[in-house]
């Protein structure tokens, strides 16, 4: 059964206003429109299109709760989930070649594929890869049994094929001057080869001391 509470981001006791500023808030974000008609984006939004439609009107809302707590209750809720399968039919790919990768779970009733989301306890998908991060494409499988609040992950991870020797240059030079995501020691996402000339001069700075200090 699917969970409408869950496809909103929003808890079960939820108000009207609530549901309705979590409808305008994703709607927004996966309209197909928005998304270059992506057919990821257009299911995400026929989910939270029918999440919402059954949440916001009273009758169909209770209707709803009911059978969503007769399913929980008949869910084996004291059984953890677990992965059986999660595959790949390509774990070395060239940008924009197709990949192919299926999974099956047990006893999970919340089941998601990052990057892409919601998705049913086994199935299958297809896709294109656009970018790879550092080279590699990270796909995780979250299973998780909501009632006993576990969840299991399992990865793959797609390493990116280059034609030749000069695409691969192309792509590490590229990635050397591309902004890096913010962190403690990078706080303003300075390029690698920034972050690289600045260590070289506190190295010479610190070998010009050391040397004028035992000198």
């Amino acid at each position: 059964m699917k969970d409408y509470y869950y496809f909103l981001g929003i808890s079960q006791d939820a108000s009207e206003e609530d549901i309705k500023k979590a409808y305008r808030k994703l709607s927004l974000k996966y309209h197909p429109d928005k998304n270059e008609n992506d057919e990821f984006f257009a299911d995400r939004f026929r989910e939270i299109q029918e999440a919402y439609e059954t949440l916001s009107d009273r009758a169909r809302r209770h209707s709803y709760d009911q059978n969503l707590e007769s399913h929980q209750k008949s869910f084996r809720y004291n059984i953890p989930p677990s992965i059986k399968t999660f595959t790949s039919n390509k774990i070395h790919a060239k940008k924009g070649e197709e990949i192919i990768i299926s999974w099956q779970t047990s006893n999970a009733d919340v089941v998601k594929v990052l990057p892409f989301g919601l998705e049913k306890p086994y199935g299958e998908r297809r896709f294109k890869i656009t970018e790879f991060k550092g080279g590699k494409f990270q796909l995780l499988l979250h299973a998780t049994n909501s009632l006993l609040h576990k969840t299991v992950v399992q990865g793959i991870t797609i390493t990116e094929v280059f034609e030749n020797d000069a695409e691969k240059l192309k792509s590490n030079v590229d990635e050397v001057f591309k902004s890096q995501p913010r962190t403690a020691f990078n706080r303003t996402g300075q390029p690698k080869i920034i972050m690289l000339f600045w260590g070289i001069i506190i190295l010479a700075i610190a070998i010009y001391f050391l040397i004028k200090t035992f000198s």
